[in-house]
C-alpha cells in the first residue's frame, strides 16, 4: 500500500527537556522523522518544550512550538492548525504519555485526529504491566512469575507468594523510574512505596527475580501488512539486573547461538504482531537463561527508543525515518535503502564490524548517592566505539569516555585492593569494567570473577586476552618491537599512549615507530550490507587494514570537532551549535566533516555532515583524519569542553584553529593573564588569586577574604567549585580538588555575597561585536549558571547597569581577538558589573537565545568564523516579545537520597523554554519569590 494521500498535514510531539532515561536521541528521531515526512510533502507541526533541540528548528518543521508538553498546549495547537494526523511514537515516553492523556479526554476525537503508527491498544498493552503479561501468556512467550499491584497491601501480599529476591517494575515508566531488584525483606517497603508513586496509573509488577541471566534487545521495524525485519541484535555485556541504559551493550550480538537467535526473532515477530496496531520502529527485550537457553520476553517499547538510536548509528539504517514513512502508510517493500540508494529497505542489514556503547555517568555531581546500578537508569550519556572485532570496538570505546583513561588499562590507574575490587565485581557501578580488567591483573581467579559479575565467559576471555597480551608487549622497548605485535595490539584498539605506558616511552615515539612500519589507520565505511553493495553515504570508523574506503576528495574542507558523550555541564546544547556549523559551512561551499562519538546525537546523523567519522574526540584519532582529509582547519569552539581541551594540541601541531585563536581561547582560561587583560581595559573583577597548594591558599586568603569561591581551571558544569567561608573549609576544598584534578591550578575568588548574576553572548569578527542576548539569572549568584532560572531578556537591571554589560562585553570581546562566539558572565552588586568568566566558544545559552529571537545566531558565527562574513553584513533583527525564561530541569528522582540543594557546581540534566507576556505572570512571580529557597555552598 502506497502513501496514505489523505493525510497533509501531521503533529509530531517531542520528548522534552533532557532527564536522566530520556536523552537527545529523541532529537535526533524527532527531526529524522519530521524531515521523513516533509520529503513526502506532508506539513509538520511540532511540539517540544526544549530549545536545545534540532527538531524545533525552521529547518525541521513547518510549525514550531516551544510550549509546555500538556494536554492544553495540544488543544491550543488544533485549534490554530487542521491537523490530520498525530506522530507520538519518535518522543520517548513523554510523547507517549501525552498523547494517551489526550486520547482519553477525546480530545483526538473531537479535532478528528488520527493517531499514527501506534494505537492506544496497543499502547497499553505494552506499557501496562499486567495487560503485557497477560498478552504474552496468550502468545506463548514465556514471562516471570509475578502479579501486578495497584495498593501497598495488595504489594505485600504478592512478594509474599513469590519470595525474595523479587523484582518490582513500574507502568508507564521511563529509564526503569520506579524499577529496583530487592534482595532483602527489610528494603521491600520503600522500594514498593517508590514504584507505585512513580507510575502515573500507580501500578507495579512484582515478580520473580532472574539476576544473572543474559539480556538482549532485537531493534525491529514492522509495516502495515505486517511484514516484519531485525535490524539489530544487541547483546547486553552486564546480565539481567543491570538497565540497560546502563549497560555496555555489543552490537551484533556475540554469545548467541543461531538457534536461540532464530527463536527469539520468532518471538519477537509474534510478539509485535500480536500486540495490536502498530506500524514504525520498536525495541523487544529478552532475558535468556544461559544454563538451559529458556527465553522469556520482558518488554516492548513501542516507539522509537534509545536503542533505536544506538541500533540506526551501529548499522547505518536511519530506523525513525524509515518508521514516520510507515506510519503514513508506505510498507517495507516500497522503500529504499536510504544508504546503498538502490536496494530495498525491506532487509536486514549484516555487519562486518562490532559496536560496543557504554555509559558516561556523573555520579561526582551527586555526593552521597547510591552508585550501584539497578533497574533504574542512572547514566546521563553514552559513547560508541566501532571495530573490526570486540577488543578494538571495546577500547576506542572507553577512549571516547572521558574520564582521564586511555583505554582500558595500560595506563598504571589499576585498583590494587583485592576486597575493593570483589566487592565492585559483585555490586556492579559505573566502574566495573575496568575492575574488572584490574581483577585479571591481580590474579583474582577467572572462576572468582564469572561467578560474581555474572558476566558471559566469553566477554571476560576478551580482557583476559588483552592482558596476556600486554605481558608480551612488556617484554620489548619502542626500539625492538616486532612489527606482527605492533600490529596485532593496534588491531586490538589500544591507543599509542597505552602502547607508551607499556614500553616505557613517548606516546610520540610509539606514533613515528608504527608510521615506520607503515602500521597506519585505514577507514572503512558503515554500509548496512557488509560491502556487498556500494554505498552512497560516507560514514566511516577506523581500523588497522590495508584498504582504505575514505577517499580524500581535494575539497576545500573543514573539520567540526563534536562534543563527545552527554554529561552534566556538556550536554544537547553543544550538539545543537555543530549541527548548524555543519550546516552553515555547506553554505560556504566547504566539505564539511564531523568527528564525535555520541550515537544518540543529530551531528552523529549519516547525512548532516558531507562525511562523518564516528571515532573518539580523542587526539590519536583526530591527528590521523587531518592527515588524510588535510582541512582548511579545525573549528574548536562549538563541541564544549571536550573540542575546546584539544586546541593547544592543535595550535602546537601547526594545525589551524578557525575562529578565535588558541592564544586567546588559553588567555581566557588563564585566570592571571585574563585579569591582567580586565585591569589594562579598566574593568571590574573580584579580587583573586591562583595557588597551587594548601599552605599557598591559607595564606593567599588573608588579602582576598572570606566568603570565597574555590575552584579548579580549564572544567566545565562548574566541576569541583565550591563557596567556603572559613580557613579550615578552605583547606579541605584545596586539597580535595588537587587530589581529584592532579597537577592543576586553583583559583580563589572573593565571592560577592548577595550579587545578581547575568551573562552575555555575543558574535565578534575582531573588529565589530554584536550581543545576541543579555540573560538575568533569577537566583542570586552562587548558584551555577545552568542551574539557574534565567530571563531573556532582563527584568530588572537598570540602563545604567545594562550600559556597563554592553561596553565591556564589546571591550573583552575585541580584546580577546574574538572570531565567533563568546561568552561572558557578569555579578552585579551595588551597580557595578564584576566580570565572573569569559568563554569564547559556544555557550549553553546560545540556542536557548536563538528559539527565543528566532534568529540563526551559530550560522552567523560560523561565517564569521570562516571569514566568509563581517558582523555587519548581516542584517540582525531579532523577534523580541515579551519574555523568554529558562527553566532548568534535575533528575534528583534517580537519587532520593542526595542533597537537593545548589550551589556553583552545576546539577541539572536539562532545560526547557516557556514564554511570558509580562513580568506579572503568575509563574514568574512564583519563581521569583522561590528564588533564595535552594541555594547552598
Amino acid at each position: 500500500m502506497p502513501k496514505d494521500n489523505s493525510i497533509k498535514s501531521v503533529l509530531i510531539i517531542g520528548s522534552g527537556p533532557i532527564i536522566i532515561g530520556q536523552a537527545c536521541e529523541f532529537d535526533y528521531s524527532g527531526s529524522q522523522g519530521a524531515r521523513s515526512l516533509r520529503e513526502e510533502g506532508i506539513e509538520v507541526t511540532l511540539i517540544n518544550s526544549n530549545p536545545a533541540t534540532i527538531m524545533t528548528d525552521e529547518v525541521t518543521a513547518d510549525n514550531i512550538y516551544l510550549k509546555p508538553l500538556t494536554k492544553k498546549s495540544i488543544i491550543e495547537i488544533l485549534e490554530k492548525h487542521d491537523i490530520d494526523a498525530v506522530l507520538p511514537t519518535l518522543g520517548g515516553q513523554t510523547a507517549l504519555n501525552l498523547a494517551i492523556e489526550c486520547d482519553k479526554a477525546g480530545v483526538w476525537k473531537k479535532y478528528n485526529v488520527r493517531m499514527l503508527g501506534v494505537d492506544v491498544a496497543a499502547i497499553d498493552t505494552t506499557e501496562n504491566r499486567e495487560l503485557f503479561r497477560l498478552k504474552m501468556m496468550e502468545l506463548g512467550v514465556g514471562v516471570c512469575d509475578g502479579e501486578t499491584a495497584t495498593s501497598f497491601l495488595q504489594g505485600k501480599e504478592i512478594a509474599q507468594k513469590i519470595g525474595f529476591p523479587l523484582v518490582i517494575r513500574s507502568s508507564f515508566t521511563l529509564g526503569g523510574l520506579g524499577g529496583s531488584i530487592v534482595k532483602d525483606p527489610a528494603e521491600f517497603d520503600n522500594a514498593l512505596k517508590d514504584g507505585l508513586h512513580s507510575s502515573p496509573i500507580h501500578e507495579v509488577l512484582i515478580e520473580q527475580s532472574i539476576l544473572g541471566w543474559k539480556e538482549y534487545e532485537l531493534e525491529i521495524l514492522r509495516d502495515n501488512i505486517g511484514n516484519v525485519i531485525v535490524i539489530c541484535s544487541v547483546e547486553n555485556f552486564d546480565p539481567m539486573g543491570v538497565h540497560t541504559g546502563d549497560s555496555i551493550t555489543v552490537a551484533p550480538a556475540q554469545t548467541l547461538p543461531d538457534t536461540v537467535y532464530q527463536e527469539m526473532r520468532n518471538l519477537a515477530i509474534r510478539m509485535i504482531k500480536g500486540i495490536g496496531n502498530f506500524a514504525g520502529g520498536c525495541n523487544v527485550q529478552f532475558a535468556v537463561n544461559p544454563e538451559n537457553d529458556d527465553i522469556i520476553g520482558i518488554e516492548i517499547n513501542p516507539r522509537v527508543s534509545r536503542s533505536s538510536a544506538l541500533a540506526s548509528k551501529a548499522t547505518g539504517y536511519p530506523i525513525a525515518k524509515i518508521a514516520a514513512k510507515l506510519a503514513i502508510g508506505y510498507n517495507l517493500h516500497e522503500l529504499k535503502n536510504q544508504i546503498t540508494k538502490t536496494t530495498s529497505a525491506y532487509f536486514e542489514p549484516s555487519l562486518d564490524y562490532v559496536i560496543v556503547k557504554i555509559p558516561r555517568w556523573n555520579f561526582d555531581k551527586f555526593p552521597g548517592s547510591d552508585r550501584r546500578l539497578g533497574f533504574s537508569m542512572k547514566s546521563v550519556g553514552e559513547a560508541m566505539g566501532i571495530g573490526r572485532n570486540f577488543q578494538e570496538a571495546l577500547q576506542k570505546a572507553c577512549q571516547s569516555l572521558e574520564i582521564k583513561r586511555n583505554g582500558l588499562g595500560a595506563d598504571g590507574k589499576e585498583l590494587r585492593k583485592q576486597d575493593e575490587l570483589l566487592y565492585s565485581l559483585e555490586n556492579p557501578s559505573w566502574n566495573r569494567l575496568f575492575h574488572i580488567y584490574d581483577a585479571f591483573k591481580l590474579g583474582i581467579p577467572f572462576k572468582t570473577i564469572q561467578k560474581l559479575t555474572k558476566i558471559d565467559k566469553w566477554f571476560l576471555e576478551q580482557i583476559e586476552e588483552l592482558l596476556v597480551l600486554e605481558k608480551e608487549v612488556e617484554k620489548f622497548t619502542i626500539d625492538s618491537i616486532p612489527k606482527e605485535l605492533m600490529m596485532e595490539v593496534k588491531q586490538k584498539g589500544y591507543a599509542d599512549r597505552q602502547i607508551a605506558h607499556l614500553v616505557r616511552c613517548l606516546e610520540s615515539e610509539v606514533y613515528k615507530k608504527r608510521h615506520e612500519m607503515g602500521i597506519k589507520r585505514v577507514y572503512k565505511l558503515v554500509d548496512t550490507c557488509a560491502a556487498e553493495f556500494e554505498a552512497h553515504t560516507p560514514y566511516y570508523y577506523s581500523t588497522f587494514q590495508e584498504e582504505n574506503e575514505s577517499v580524500e576528495s581535494g575539497k576545500k574542507k573543514v573539520i567540526i570537532l563534536g562534543s563527545g558523550p552527554n554529561r552534566i555541564g556538556q550536554g544537547i546544547e553543544f550538539d545543537y551549535s555543530c549541527v548548524h556549523g555543519v550546516l552553515a559551512a555547506k553554505e560556504c561551499g566547504y566539505e564539511t566533516i564531523m568527528i564525535n562519538c555520541n550515537p544518540e546525537t543529530v551531528s552523529t546523523d549519516f547525512d548532516t555532515a558531507d562525511k562523518l567519522y564516528f571515532e573518539p574526540v580523542f587526539w590519536e584519532h583526530i591527528y590521523d583524519i587531518i592527515l588524510h582529509e588535510k582541512p582548511e582547519g579545525v573549528i574548536v569552539q562549538l563541541g564544549g569542553q571536550t573540542a575546546l581541551k584539544l586546541a593547544e594540541k592543535l595550535n602546537r601541531y601547526g594545525i589551524k584553529i578557525i575562529g578565535t585563536s588558541y592564544e586567546a581561547l588559553d588567555l581566557a582560561e588563564d585566570r592571571g593573564s585574563f585579569s591582567k587583560l580586565l585591569a589594562d581595559n579598566d574593568i571590574p573583577y573580584p579580587k583573586f588569586t591562583v595557588v597551587e597548594d594548601a599552605d599557598n591558599a591559607l595564606e593567599m586568603s588573608k588579602d582576598i577574604g572570606f566568603p570565597m569561591l574555590v575552584r579548579p581551571s580549564y572544567v566545565l558544569g562548574g566541576q569541583g567549585m565550591k563557596i567556603v567561608i572559613n580557613e579550615r573549609e578552605l583547606e579541605e576544598h584545596v586539597v580535595d580538588v588537587l587530589r581529584d584534578i592532579p597537577g592543576n591550578k586553583v583559583l580563589l575568588d572573593h565571592f560577592l555575597d548577595g550579587a545578581i548574576e547575568a551573562e552575555a553572548d555575543a558574535i565578534c569578527d575582531g573588529e565589530d561585536v554584536y550581543i545576541i542576548g543579555v540573560m538575568q539569572h533569577v537566583e542570586p549568584a552562587g548558584i551555577h549558571s545552568g542551574d539557574s532560572y534565567a530571563v531573556l531578556p532582563p527584568y530588572n537591571l537598570g540602563d545604567f547597569v545594562l550600559t556597563q554589560i554592553e561596553t565591556y562585553t564589546k571591550k573583552i570581546a575585541l580584546a580577546l581577538e574574538t572570531k565567533g562566539l563568546i561568552n561572558i558572565q557578569f555579578a552585579i552588586k551595588n551597580d557595578i558589573v564584576y566580570i565572573i568568566e569569559a568563554n569564547p566558544r559556544a555557550s549553553r545559552t546560545v540556542p536557548f537565545i536563538c528559539k527565543a529571537y528566532q534568529e540563526p545566531y551559530v550560522n552567523y558565527a560560523t561565517k564569521v568564523m570562516l571569514g566568509e562574513k563581517k558582523v555587519k553584513d548581516f542584517n540582525f533583527n531579532p523577534t523580541r516579545k515579551g519574555y523568554a525564561i529558562k527553566e532548568p530541569v534535575f533528575s534528583f528522582n534517580k537519587f532520593p537520597n542526595v542533597n537537593k540543594e545548589l550551589g556553583p557546581e552545576m546539577k541539572s540534566t536539562g532545560e526547557s523554554i516557556y514564554f511570558i507576556d509580562d513580568l506579572m505572570d503568575d509563574y514568574f512571580l512564583k519563581i521569583v519569590s522561590e528564588r533564595n529557597l535552594y541555594l547552598s555552598r
